[in-house]
């Protein structure tokens, strides 16, 4: 198809908003898009990390703005849009990104941090879309890449809001497909992503007990980057950047109930003995340091092979139990 063709070319000279760009798969974003020559506008609320994403961008040859912005607040993204306009006289692709994360039992977290991540990451993801797709009906052409996470296909274990936000980006997206569906030059991407190796992790809000460290197996974030750097170059309605996140969305549609009863049962257990301070991490404020782009882990970062042969094993694992568990109920 002609459109496929055109958008398969060069993406040099692309203006590209990112939002969630001052760390983590924002920042590792922002410098995927500019080792393709794309001029970038970077959004996040906190100004001093957005400079060092814009530092990190001219220092790879490109030019660069960085936008302070809330996306929790419609007026704010509504600024960032305007602005990226004069900056280049056009958007080409936006990235929805910015996200938050609070964990811990539903009835302990602060509602104000409840209603915070709705407003961060449901309407976050609306207002980017809200503000972009006027701009590119009115140029005819354009790409909204939703950052969703594995999130939008099955829960995290205590975090029941944050998963309602994910669900929620999910069928809001798939609907919105429907109304740009007469643009053929329009397109709507999502990406489902398992847990990152990047800061994110690190700036949520723990309410659990725990203080979180990433697992060994988490994705490279600047893979994840790569794949919506794809998702620009080639656009797909859904795509799971790797061979975990297929897994996990494959298992849980299998066995949705028994899947989320033993993660939150590990859950359970494992909050019993560890006792940290509960801690609103970056959910009402900008994130603190570190500002960058990969988190801490437990263990060293095994091999990609490693990686995979541990997540099949995990799965396969699961399905076995759950199998197993089934089995001995009929026959009992």
């Amino acid at each position: 198809m002609k459109s496929d063709i055109k958008l398969q070319k060069s993406l040099r000279g692309k203006t590209v908003v990112i939002t969630g760009g001052s760390s983590g798969v924002g920042r590792a974003t922002a410098e995927a898009f500019a080792l393709e020559g794309c001029n970038i506008v970077v959004a996040a609320r906190g100004k001093e990390a957005l400079d060092e994403t814009v530092s990190l961008c001219r220092d790879l040859g490109v030019t660069a703005l960085a936008v302070p912005t809330d996306v929790s607040v419609a007026e704010e993204v509504s600024h960032l849009a305007e602005k990226a306009i004069e900056f280049n006289g056009r958007i080409d692709i936006w990235v929805n990104n910015a996200g938050v994360m609070a964990s811990g039992k539903f009835e302990e977290i602060p509602m104000e941090l409840n209603e915070q991540v709705i407003k961060t990451n449901l309407f976050g993801y609306m207002h980017g879309a809200y503000s972009v797709l006027p701009i590119f009906k009115k140029q005819q052409e354009g790409i909204l890449i939703n950052n969703v996470s594995i999130g939008g296909f099955m829960p995290a274990p205590y975090s029941a809001v944050y998963s309602s936000t994910k669900f929620g980006i999910r069928g809001m997206m798939d609907c919105l497909q429907g109304e740009i569906s007469d643009f053929p030059d329009i397109h709507i991407c999502n990406l489902y992503p398992q847990i990152q190796r990047s800061t994110g992790n690190m700036h949520s809000a723990k309410y659990s007990g725990l203080d979180f460290k990433i697992p060994p197996f988490a994705a490279d974030p600047r893979d994840t980057a790569s794949k919506i750097v794809q998702l620009a170059k080639r656009p797909q309605k859904d795509l799971f950047p790797d061979i975990a996140s297929l897994v996990l969305k494959t298992i849980y549609g299998l066995f949705p109930k028994s899947i989320i009863n033993v993660a939150s049962a590990g859950m359970r257990t494992v909050m019993k003995v560890k006792k940290a301070p509960s801690d609103a991490g970056n959910v009402l404020q900008p994130s603190s340091e570190p500002h960058r782009i990969y988190g801490e882990t437990i263990l060293p970062v095994p091999s990609k092979k490693t990686k995979m042969a541990i997540v099949a094993g995990i799965g396969l694992g699961l399905a076995y139990m759950i199998l197993k568990s089934k089995s001995g109920k009929q026959t009992t």
